[in-house]
């Protein structure tokens, strides 16, 4: 078995398979991201129709990002994109940052485990639908070269761990033999300019009408880029319309000015191997011309455009993150990999000291000595930067000797940026990217990093604050739940409470199972409008209202008639579903009362589970005066008792009663298993057990066969 990061004919294989199965979809631009180790990223490994350079943005996908190729990965699914409008619903931060008219396909790349995901993008002008045909096409593709990875030992993707993303070369055309001194010939018998780029956006043709349009000669052109040997068109606006070319595959066209007063038309015609340019005069200055200078810095990198959508896209994310942990996990995944860098130290103030909050690349004891240090510590730069709000940058030790000769030996690093995050002149922290050897800090590179620090502080201040809420509501939800429930003789009970994973964790989902005597019990369910302090607050407010009156051994119906007048009298403005169960094993009977809540789920031996009808009455805190019928049951040996809030069966476009039927049915017939058994088959069938947009809470109830 071969290394398919080593021999070179592994390589070619897997490239080979790669461009047929681009070729054969007809697609303009084909990308190959593979999988880390880790599975936590999905790096870009191979492409066609398009550079590297430009391609650059995008070479690292979280696997967790709203992303079609991350999706493809994480769900095991194609994702089709039909057109802008699709992604700009879809996928908004995608579209941000790639705002080209295009469609697009994202499909896994799975064997025996998930390799990666293949990328195929056509111009806008294909349908907007794929076909059935198209689909298993690009399946059949992506089978095949998840067999040659495993056919060479499963190592290409972490091998793609250190090496840059690779263009495959376009595949010459029928006419690419033709006279080339012909071909020069027609071009110049042209009016006006014409030129030619590759891929990569540098001249690879210009025609002598275009070298006196342009002002510049042929020797000073060719193998630059446009924006870089020509000032006046050094604006990411100019990069933006060639990006779109090659990237849409569809003309493009803008009006530039040449100092001091001469308009340019540029038309751009794009295909598999570059870009075909005409360079014509323009009559009179139009009305939406793109004026163009040269910034005072100097030219920017070959990816400045890229580096503007990959700062919106940063941006857009920022905006997304929940809590500390996200803007970590954020700025180690998408920020760290953007500028290179091999580690990170991201420090929250916290009573006038820098505390670290989250690492990446830096061995325990090293985040143990800087842990702690003093706002305006002297040691390293993260003082002074935070004091003065000015970013530092080092780029090799001796700079950093310089001035703090004993931070270096701290890290071992070799370079570093210590960014102070500020929000309105408050000191929020300092976000330090470090790198393993020497590394130079171009004015492009300072500026954006200047401005994601501002980002980066608004996002961490806003995580911090949403933690210390979240904190404070857990605790509160925490301390008013029960944390164990009493054992009842002859009766086994299990519970389970799955918390929305979207928003604060918490919620007004609460149970409780109350014994009452020799012989009775009571079992209680509910459900508070909302997921928030004032949800928890009141949900402790119901079940101490529900507990004392079921302590007197008041029937269901009075239970929650006494705690409906209490809402009512608190007026909360949130609502209650409740349901209420009373347990007498002298008499063998359940009486069960309910407030809007979910019928409960009856399973008894040898016969199919159903809903238990139970008329339920309003919910509590509207009418003081309503009423609340009781059901009665008989408490059979062997039977079960499944209670549940809304949050188990509710879904967009469902039907509630179709859901808790389906749910029923998922139990199955009464068998022997255990109640905590049953939970995990209930979560399961309700496919609840991942993301969940609202709270879910379960308590069994199970009688024993004698």
């Amino acid at each position: 078995m071969t290394d398919p990061g080593g021999p070179a004919e592994d390589a070619g294989g897997l490239d080979a398979a790669f461009a047929e199965t681009v070729r054969r979809s007809g697609a303009s631009i084909g990308a190959l991201y593979l999988l880390s180790p880790d599975e936590r990223v999905l790096r870009l490994d191979v492409l066609s129709g398009a550079s590297a350079a430009l391609a650059a943005p995008w070479a690292r996908v979280p696997v967790g990002a709203p992303a079609p190729v991350a999706d493809a990965v994480r769900e095991e699914r194609t994702v089709w994109v039909g057109g802008q409008e699709d992604m700009a619903r879809v996928y908004p931060r995608t579209a941000a940052a790639l705002p080209y008219p295009l469609a697009l396909v994202a499909a896994p790349v799975t064997g025996v485990r998930r390799w990666g995901v293949l990328l195929l993008m056509w111009p806008a002008t294909r349908p907007a639908r794929m076909s059935a045909r198209e689909r298993g096409g690009i399946e059949a593709g992506c089978r095949r070269l998840a067999r040659l990875i495993e056919e060479g030992g499963g190592l290409r993707g972490r091998c793609a761990r250190d090496r840059p993303p690779r263009a495959l070369p376009p595949e010459a055309t029928d006419g690419a033999t033709g006279p080339v001194a012909a071909a020069a010939d027609f071009a110049e018998r042209l009016p006006g300019g014409s030129c030619a780029l590759d891929l990569e956006g540098r001249f690879t043709y210009v025609s002598s009408g275009a070298c006196a349009l342009l002002g510049r000669g042929a020797g000073q052109l060719l193998g630059t880029l446009p924006w870089q040997s020509l000032p006046w068109l050094d604006d990411p606006s100019v990069e933006d319309h060639y990006r779109a070319a090659v990237i849409s595959r569809a003309a493009a066209s803008f009006t530039a000015r040449r100092p001091p007063d001469r308009w340019l038309d540029f038309d751009l015609y794009p295909d598999a191997s570059g870009i075909s340019v005409r360079v014509t005069p323009s009559g009179t200055r139009p009305p939406f011309a793109v004026t163009t200078r040269a910034p005072a810095g100097g030219a920017y990198g070959p990816a400045r455009a890229g580096r503007l959508y990959q700062l919106t896209h940063l941006a857009a994310a920022l905006g997304e993150v929940v809590g500390v942990r996200d803007v970590i996990d954020l700025v180690a995944d998408q920020i760290m990999p953007a500028f290179g860098a091999d580690g990170l130290v991201l420090s929250a103030v916290e009573a006038g000291r820098l505390r670290i909050t989250g690492s990446r690349g830096y061995p325990r004891e090293t985040v143990d000595r800087l842990d702690g240090l003093p706002v305006d510590t002297r040691l390293t730069p993260a003082g002074r930067a935070l004091e003065s709000g000015t970013p530092s940058f080092f780029a090799d030790p001796e700079e950093m000797r310089e001035l703090y000769p004993k931070a270096a030996p701290i890290s071992g690093k070799q370079a570093w940026a210590f960014l102070p995050l500020t929000v309105s002149g408050r000191k929020v922290g300092v976000c330090v990217l470090s790198y393993d050897r020497p590394h130079e800090f171009p004015a492009e590179d300072r500026a954006v990093l200047t401005s994601l620090a501002g980002l980066v502080a608004q996002a961490l201040d806003r995580a911090r604050l949403y933690d210390m809420k979240h904190d404070l509501a857990h605790g509160l939800q925490q301390a008013l739940m029960p944390r164990t429930l009493p054992d009842v003789a002859g009766l086994r009970v299990a519970s389970r409470y799955l918390p929305a994973n979207r928003g604060m964790d918490i919620g007004g989902d609460f149970y409780d199972v109350i014994r009452l005597g020799d012989g009775t019990a009571a079992a209680v369910i509910g459900d508070v409008q909302g997921h928030n302090v004032a949800a928890a607050a009141l949900m402790g407010q119901v079940r101490t209202g529900v507990h004392a009156h079921a302590k007197l051994g008041t029937p269901p119906d009075r239970v929650l008639s006494g705690t409906n007048r209490l809402l009512t009298d608190l007026e909360p403005d949130l609502f209650t579903s409740c349901l209420y169960a009373h347990l007498d094993f002298d008499r063998m009977r359940v009486s069960l009362a309910s407030a809007g809540h979910p019928p409960p789920l009856l399973r008894l031996p040898g016969r199919p589970t159903r809903p238990l009808d139970v008329q339920p009455g309003p919910l509590l805190g509207i009418d003081p005066d309503a009423e609340f019928p009781v059901t009665e049951i008989p408490l059979s040996p062997g039977m079960t008792l499944a209670f549940y809030t809304d949050g188990l069966v509710e879904a967009p476009g469902t039907d509630i009663d179709e859901a808790i039927g389906r749910l029923a049915a998922d139990l199955g017939p009464g068998d022997g298993q255990d109640p905590d058994t049953l939970i995990d088959i209930l979560l399961a069938a309700s496919g609840r057990g991942g993301q969940r947009t609202d709270d879910v809470a379960i308590l069994l109830l199970h009688r024993p066969t004698e």
